[in-house]
Parts: structure tokens; sequence; C-alpha cells
């Protein structure tokens, strides 16, 4: 693997002060989400913001493996870049909850290949990657929604969310939501839905949040939209 990127910055170079970014309490706090790396993203989009945009260095830098080389890769990559199958494979890999967000929300949405792979994750066995082509949908829900079956959409959720694994089932709750807030007319099916599910009705919610469970959520954005 060639070490020496373009303006002269290496992997290696990066990697070493991503160590030294490292805090023992902030790995202890990212592994209670599952997430496997102790950088604080604020000093991490630092790096990221001197790096600037570094295609090459960011493709040495998802090799590594490293969570926090791969959250940097992200944030310095050329999104349209990269061909669909190439997103494909890293999804894949992506490993923890945090990278895959990062991937999806930061990449992925940029691609000119998103639709092809939303559609393409939306249906696929492994629940880790379809969770991804829920995101995708709920992006779709939210902003071009002409074109997806949102009735049908309920459907598998009502079906499928209940016993969902936990990753998918945070995904199909989101839709849930998104479909509830922003189209009038299926609100009181997602709301139904929600309230008979009862998905992430007990979940911890800090004060001056807003809880995940759908009809809750449901109900306080749509409140935010009403005329004062």
């Amino acid at each position: 693997m060639a070490q020496t990127i373009l303006d002269g910055t290496t992997v290696a170079e990066v990697m070493a002060e991503l160590a030294a970014l490292e805090d023992p309490q902030i790995r202890a706090v990212n592994a209670n989400h599952g997430d496997d790396h102790g950088v604080n993203l604020t000093k991490l989009r630092a790096v990221a913001k001197r790096l600037k945009t570094q295609q090459e260095l960011a493709r040495e830098l998802w090799v590594t493996g490293d969570t926090a080389a791969r959250l940097l890769a992200l944030l310095i990559c050329r999104p349209k870049a990269f061909e669909s199958d190439e997103l494909d494979a890293m999804l894949r890999e992506a490993g923890t909850p945090k990278v895959q967000d990062w991937l999806v929300n930061y990449v992925v949405k940029k691609s000119p290949h998103v639709e092809e792979l939303r559609v393409a994750w939306f249906a696929d066995s492994d629940p880790v990657v379809a969770s991804a082509g829920w995101a995708l949908t709920t992006d779709r829900v939210a902003k071009k929604p002409d074109g997806l079956d949102l009735p049908g959409l309920l459907d598998i959720i009502e079906a499928e969310m209940k016993d969902a694994p936990k990753r998918l089932q945070w995904a199909m709750n989101h839709c849930l939501a998104q479909i509830g807030i922003e189209h009038r007319e299926y609100r009181a099916r997602a709301l139904a839905i929600g309230e008979r599910l009862e998905v992430l009705k007990d979940y911890p919610t800090p004060p001056g949040c807003t809880s995940p469970f759908a009809p809750i959520w449901i109900t306080e954005m749509v409140s935010r939209q009403q005329p004062k």
C-alpha cells in the first residue's frame, strides 16, 4: 500500500495524529453505543478541515480498518468519486454504527448511485445493510417521495418492525415517524402502528430531547409545523 499521498501527508502521520487524540474516557462512552474509537469528533473534524478533500488519502485511511481513520476518510473523501460497487463494499465492512451512519449520510446521499444502492440495500438479507436502505428511503420520504409506495412501506413496518434486529428496527421506526410527520394522509395510520407496536416506547430520552417513540415523535414534530 502506498504510504505517501500527493501533498506529502502520509497515512502513518495521520494515524499517529489520531493516536495522539485518543481519549480513554471517550472510548468508554463510545463503546456503549457499539463504536470502538476514542477520538473527540470535534477534534476529528478539525483534522479533516486542515487536510481538506483528499480522495487518495481517504482511500488509504479507509483500508486501515481503524474506526477513527475511517471516520476521517469519510470527511475528506470526494463522494462522487466512488463507484457503486465500492460503496456497497464499504457499507458491508463499515463495522460500527457511526461509520455506517457517516458513510450513508456524508457520502452515499451525495453519490450519483444513491437510488441504485437504496433499492439494492433495502431488499438485502443482511439487516445491517437493509438498515442503510431504510435510512436512504427515509430521506426520500422527506425530500423526494414521488414514486415511493408509502402504504407499502407502512405494510412492511407493521409486519416486521416489532421483531427486527436493533439497527434495522431503529431505521424502520425512523421511516415510520417520517411518513407520519411529512404525509398528513398517512399520519393516522402511522400513529396507530406506533401505538400498537410500542417500539422504543420506553427508550430513555434526555430532558429537552424528543422521544424516538413514533407517536410522540410525530406529534411533537407536527406541532412545530403549526403556525403560532
